[in-house]
């Protein structure tokens, strides 16, 4: 018990290289994964949320025209 000296682990860690090739072959298929985001349509959703609110009004006074 005395006579123990603490040691560290041991510890393997197998050594990376960087590899410029492998950088730009990881770099292409990033690319060619990524899908292409369609574009908002602001003018078809203003356009679809008028025609509820006028299909909503509509409505309210067509109810409204039997009592």
């Amino acid at each position: 018990m005395f006579g123990h000296t603490p040691k560290p682990r041991k510890f393997d860690l197998p050594l990376r290289y960087y590899d410029p090739e492998e950088e730009r072959r990881r770099k292409r298929t990033i690319r060619f994964e990524r899908k292409k985001r369609p574009k908002t349509r602001q003018g078809l959703k203003v356009f679809v949320l008028a025609l509820g609110l006028f299909m909503v009004l509509w409505i309210i006074r067509y109810l409204s025209s039997f009592s």
